[in-house]
This record gives C-alpha cells, sequence and structure tokens, in this order.
C-alpha cells in the first residue's frame, strides 16, 4: 500500500503509537507519521505509508492549524495543564486588553521552545533532562503565526483558533502570551484541525481505522499534500526518459506551462505521478532535472 492515511489521533495516544498500530494493521513496516503531535492533545495526524513516506517532510513543512484554550494566571512546568504549577497570579487585564496581546502576536516572532519537548540535545530528548530537573538554554527559533481567530474570552479563558508555522508550540505561545499580560498563563487545551491540506473533517478515529476491511480505501494518493507545487505532464514520447529518471526536454511537456529556472515541479506521465522535479536551463532548452523517482 502506497500512500496517506488522515487519523484523528486521540488524546493519551503518542504520534509513535498510532504509527504502530497502522504498521500492524497494514501489516507493513514502512509507516511514519508527519510530525509530532503532544501525546496529551487530539487531532490531525497524517500517517504515510510505503511510497508516501517520500513525501512526508512537505507536510511535516506544512502550516498547521489549531484550536487552543489559554487559561490566564497560572503557570506549569510544562506550560499545559498536566504540569505542575509553579504560580497563580490575579488577572486583571480588560477582554480588549487580552484581545490586543494575543492579536499583537499574529506574524514572525522568535519561540524558545519548552523544556517539556521532544527536541533533542546531544542525544537526549529535552522533556527527558527536564524530568530529572534539568533545565538547559534553549536557542529561540523564529517561527510565524499567519492568523488567529478569537472565539471567546470568558473569564480567565480564551478559546481561540490558530494557523502557524511548523516547529510553532502552542503552549508556548500561550505562556508567551500570559507573560506579556503580566499574569501567566497556560494551555488547557489544544485540537490539530489541519496539517497542510488533511483536515479534521476528514480524518478517521483510531476504532474506524481497526473496523477497517479495506484499509487501501482510506488512504489518500501520494501526491495529495503536493497539489501547491506546479504540475508537468510528460508526453508519451518523453515518459521512457521520465521513467528511468533521466532528463526530460520542454518539448516532450504538455504546453501551456510558465516554469521559472530552479522551480520545484510534480511530475506525471498521463495521469501517473511518478516523482518531484526541478526546472534546469541549458542554453536555450528547458528541462526536468528529478529530485526523486516514486516509481
Amino acid at each position: 500500500m502506497n500512500g496517506i492515511i488522515n487519523i484523528l489521533k486521540p488524546p493519551g495516544m503518542t504520534s509513535h503509537d498510532v504509527v504502530s498500530l497502522v504498521r500492524r494493521k497494514a501489516n507493513m513496516k514502512k509507516v511514519g507519521h508527519t510530525g509530532t503531535l503532544d501525546p496529551n492533545a487530539a487531532g490531525v495526524l497524517p500517517i504515510c505509508l510505503g511510497q508516501g513516506t517520500k513525501v512526508s517532510q512537505f507536510l511535516l513543512d506544512s502550516n498547521k492549524k489549531y484550536r487552543a484554550e489559554l487559561t490566564l494566571g497560572i503557570e506549569t512546568d510544562t506550560q499545559d495543564r498536566y504540569g505542575t504549577i509553579l504560580c497563580e497570579k490575579a488577572v486583571s487585564s480588560s477582554r480588549e486588553e487580552i484581545a490586543q496581546v494575543i492579536m499583537g502576536f499574529v506574524g514572525e516572532y522568535d519561540q524558545i521552545p519548552p523544556m517539556y519537548s521532544a527536541l533533542k540535545r546531544d542525544g537526549k530528548k529535552l522533556y527527558e533532562l527536564a524530568r530529572e530537573g534539568i533545565e538547559i538554554e534553549r536557542e529561540p527559533r523564529r517561527i510565524k503565526i499567519h492568523d488567529i481567530n478569537i472565539l471567546k474570552i470568558e473569564g480567565n479563558k480564551v478559546l481561540f483558533d490558530v494557523t502557524c508555522s511548523k516547529g510553532t508550540y502552542i503552549r508556548t505561545l500561550c505562556k508567551d502570551i500570559g507573560d506579556q499580560l503580566g499574569c501567566g498563563g497556560m494551555m488547557s487545551f489544544l485540537l490539530r484541525t489541519a496539517t497542510g491540506n488533511f483536515h479534521l473533517s476528514t480524518a478517521i478515529t483510531i476504532d474506524e481505522l481497526k473496523d477497517h476491511d479495506r484499509l487501501e480505501e482510506a488512504l489518500y494518493p501520494v501526491d495529495y499534500p503536493l497539489d501547491e507545487i506546479p504540475k508537468v505532464v510528460v508526453k508519451s514520447t518523453g515518459a521512457k526518459a521520465a521513467l528511468n529518471g533521466n532528463r526530460v526536454y520542454s518539448k516532450d511537456w504538455k504546453e501551456g506551462l510558465q516554469l521559472e529556472e530552479a522551480m520545484q515541479v510534480r511530475v506525471y506521465v498521463e495521469d501517473r505521478f511518478i516523482g518531484l522535479a526541478l526546472i534546469k536551463v541549458e542554453g536555450h532548452f528547458r528541462y526536468l532535472k528529478f529530485l526523486r523517482l516514486f516509481v
């Protein structure tokens, strides 16, 4: 089986647990996830099978969407409700002030990853060091908050939707908002609603996965996450060269393409997706230089 299955990960399971379950269900080893989701969080977790694992990086790099709840006035060591409370403060900010500070995070900012994370330092995961009572300095990482939609502010609770770049920790965003308001804050709920073009509305539950008689029917094609990459269709005259990963000159492409040098494209022979390539220019000629074949 080759493709991607969109799983709704429940709270209490790790991303690796889901991979192991799919691996057993599909009876195959070549299975991987596309970006860790916190064990206590729920939401979209695309799982790649077979040739689908070759496009996992595109999903890792894609934007993510979340629904989160911020609880102001409480700080924990894990930056969420599952950690040890470090301090509690009164929340004196008005709804307007809270909203203004939250919306101020839209755009790029340097975020310091939490100690309770799967990032590694000298081969050891940060959360393992944190559990030993060790805290180390972490380098800030430039992330981008594309959009925040505040759904409700009630008491010290804020419910919001956020679209962000890869590598963004929503727990840390909640903490940073609380710090800026001067009262502290933690994440009290998290649901990932989308990864790239995989959405919550089309995800299948773990129970549905277990009960599925024909798992291949739940698979999205390998090229499904790549729809934003320009498409080149190779004519039958260039099919042999393409399938062997050799150069395919523009005379063997279907017309109507405005493609610049060094642009990455997905390549098809007729209706069959076969790989990813770069547009190269040599003199007056343009050709495809394959980066990866999927055949």
